[in-house]
């Protein structure tokens, strides 16, 4: 089955070349220019991927990231001219999982979209394997139910600060280069920022109530990168 792109941009010259080089390389497309009809088509046609534009003429496109993350397990990559450092980092901080500024090559928006459905979406497993669950002092990283518990709590986690934090905690006491974690969380061909992987770090100790200055879960090694510093169980 082939994968279906939402493309979201209230410019239809954009949409037009999108949707071009996206069909050539054998996508499915459906287009929304407003807020309105792409969280209708989200919720009606279930795409793979969502290319959102966040300059929309009815609503904000962080909002609607927002409205994203309860509706769809899709990836979105944002596609905005929006170039300042803070409407990445929001936009990354809300789950985005690539930020790509305009102006754009086409190539690469396609050469994106490959990248991120490389990675796949990790079923939940009903025969769950013992391997699937890390358990530390304080915390558990369960890949097979995909949850995670502080001090027996529920923390909630978008996808890819689960896939990180589950990649650190795979090998408790390595350093991981930031290259490395891109490798296995994006993909060794991800294009992009290597200071995505401190958007998330920073993500995932808000979420899991880890101070930097003295972590319980993950350390920063400086000019190096992170490690897991939870102790096994």
């Amino acid at each position: 089955m082939r994968a279906r792109v939402l493309v979201v941009d209230d410019e239809a010259a954009i949409r037009d070349v999108l949707r071009g080089y996206l069909e050539a390389s054998a996508y499915d497309v459906i287009e929304a220019a407003d807020a309105a009809t792409a969280l209708d088509l989200v919720r009606r046609d279930e795409p793979d991927v969502v290319l959102l534009d966040l300059g929309l003429p009815d609503r904000d496109g962080l909002e609607v990231m927002r409205e994203f993350s309860g509706s769809t397990d899709a990836y979105v990559l944002v596609v905005s001219a929006r170039a300042e450092e803070m409407d990445r980092l929001v936009g990354l901080r809300l789950g985005a999982d690539d930020y790509i500024t305009k102006p754009f090559s086409p190539r690469e928006v396609v050469a994106r979209v490959e990248a991120v459905l490389r990675r796949g979406r990790r079923p939940v497993a009903e025969d769950q394997r013992e391997d699937d669950r890390r358990e530390f002092e304080g915390l558990v990283v369960d890949r097979g139910r995909r949850e995670v518990l502080v001090d027996a709590a529920p923390v909630e986690l978008t996808a890819l600060d689960f896939d990180l934090l589950a990649a650190l905690g795979d090998a408790p006491g390595r350093v991981f280069s930031r290259r490395q974690l891109l490798e296995r969380v994006w993909g060794g061909d991800f294009f992009g920022d290597e200071r995505i992987v401190d958007v998330h770090v920073r993500t995932i100790r808000a979420a899991l109530g880890d101070d930097p200055a003295a972590p319980r879960f993950v350390a920063t090694v400086r000019g190096v990168g992170y490690k897991c510093v939870a102790r096994p169980r």
